[in-house]
């Protein structure tokens, strides 16, 4: 009886060994997709942020966090859309109503700034640093009027669009980035101003 006592010991110990799931071997496409998860995850922030899908992808945030304006000149639509990445601009009918409204508030924080800050800083300078602050000023437009067009596309996609008004603030946006453009290499100094989107 001893013996068979062994034997059904040492055949419960291999079966539970043969039974016992293996790690899955990694293969190059297992490590391909962990790659591209942490770059994803890399390239979204500490937000998590991804594109768009009916939830949430935006933060509100301080103006001074988002200000596109200090820097040197003509690059401030790539700028200005960077921080709008998160939004699937393919599926513009998906934006969340809480992004919609940073995206408002965007426009709405950097038209403070615009006229708050910016103009009077201008109005009391003189020669350079008069026209690094004006490069400042056209960066802020582009930002405002980025928000301002991606707003009105996304009402538009939603059923709520106004083309007549979308197509105003366009022609307005690809002014503003002419200007930006024109000034490239050119020193833009931003201004200080508390508010958030």
């Amino acid at each position: 009886m001893q013996f068979s006592a062994t034997f059904f010991t040492l055949f419960l110990a291999a079966s539970s060994v043969i039974a016992s799931p293996m790690p899955a071997k990694k293969t190059a496409t297992s490590t391909a997709a962990a790659t591209t998860a942490k770059a994803t995850k890399a390239a979204t922030g500490a937000t998590g942020a991804t594109a768009a899908t009916g939830g949430n992808v935006l933060t509100s945030q301080a103006y001074n966090d988002i200000s596109i304006s200090g820097g040197v000149a003509g690059d401030a639509k790539a700028e200005a859309l960077a921080l709008f990445s998160a939004i699937d601009t393919a599926n513009l009918a998906s934006v969340s109503a809480a992004d919609l409204k940073i995206i408002k508030n965007t426009h709405d924080v950097a038209e403070d700034a615009e006229v708050d800050a910016f103009n009077p800083a201008i109005d009391a300078a003189t020669g350079t640093a008069a026209d690094e602050l004006q490069n400042g000023k056209i960066k802020n437009k582009v930002l405002k009027l980025t928000a301002t067009v991606l707003s009105l596309q996304i009402q538009e996609a939603q059923g709520n669009g106004d083309a007549t008004k979308l197509a105003a603030e366009q022609t307005k946006l690809d002014k503003n980035i002419a200007l930006d453009v024109a000034a490239a290499g050119q020193t833009a100094t931003a201004v200080d101003f508390t508010g958030t989107t």
